[in-house]
């Protein structure tokens, strides 16, 4: 009796849908694709390669930012300070802060510290100087790069290097006689030294059409001054600043590279996800 009986469950079993041999039978649906096994020319993919290009085009990342670029706004903030103090004060109180900050030969060799950093506390030219509008650029797109403290080493650099060569030799052709002693007090103030720098400085962490367009327009710009002959020993200064941001480049080059893989080695990791469970 149990022998007629156990064939016709067992066919019962075998034609029962969904089961094999006691096994349950696996699913041939095709589970559903994610955004990582999306074929590239399907238009959910288009739509999320759309969306992800429009969260890395960032225009506002242009300009200085309390916590993203602290050295660059905190700077800029004191610039546009006493660019205003010079538009609205009293023109006689301008003049005395001014000449007091001019690095001039007779400053440099009585107070050199602080007559260098009192001269880069002002624009010549006040806020809407072209120097103003690329000094905001400039030094925003470096200090992304490379850091605060970096940014004010090369600008700095710049500024106290080029300010020390054009008026250490104003001081030997007095001596020697060639210039008259009034050189001695030139009235020399600003930022664009620094800036100079911090572009040649900049162009070396760009790609490289950008890096050359970058050169070639704003070294031009200088010659082009230096050719007018309007003040050629500051424009002899513009130069000088923009080579030694160029000479910069290999040092921010290994800090720039190896501020990347520190950050990749130190990113996100990412677990497969897991599978189910198997049956005990």
């Amino acid at each position: 009796m149990n022998q007629s009986v156990q064939p016709a469950e067992a066919a019962s079993d075998a034609e029962t849908p969904g089961t094999l041999n006691g096994i349950p039978r696996q699913s041939t649906r095709r589970p559903p694709r994610t955004g990582e096994d999306r074929e590239p020319g399907t238009p959910e993919t288009a739509e999320r390669s759309a969306g992800a290009s429009v969260r890395r085009l960032r225009p506002w990342r242009i300009l200085p930012t309390p916590t993203g670029t602290p050295f660059t706004f905190g700077y800029a903030v004191v610039l546009a300070a006493t660019s205003l103090l010079t538009q609205y004060a009293d023109p006689e109180l301008v003049d005395s802060l001014l000449h007091g900050s001019s690095t001039d030969v007779a400053h440099l060799s009585q107070s050199p510290v602080l007559v260098l950093v009192a001269s880069a506390l002002w624009i010549a030219g006040g806020i809407t100087s072209p120097y103003a509008i690329v000094f905001l650029l400039v030094l925003t797109a470096l200090e992304r790069r490379i850091g605060g403290l970096r940014a004010a080493g090369v600008f700095l650099l710049g500024h106290v290097v080029a300010t020390l060569a054009t008026e250490v030799p104003v001081g030997f052709s007095v001596l020697a006689g060639h210039l008259p002693d009034s050189s001695l007090h030139r009235l020399d103030y600003g930022i664009s030294f620094g800036v100079a720098a911090s572009v040649g400085a900049l162009a070396g962490l760009l790609t490289p059409w950008l890096r050359w367009t970058v050169l070639v327009c704003f070294g031009g710009m200088l010659v082009d001054d230096l050719i007018a002959f309007t003040d050629p020993m500051t424009n002899w200064g513009h130069l000088l600043a923009l080579g030694i941001g160029v000479l910069t480049w290999p040092l921010l080059r290994r800090r720039s590279e190896a501020a990347a893989r520190g950050a990749s080695a130190t990113g996100p990791v990412r677990r497969p996800a897991a599978g189910p469970r198997r049956a005990p």
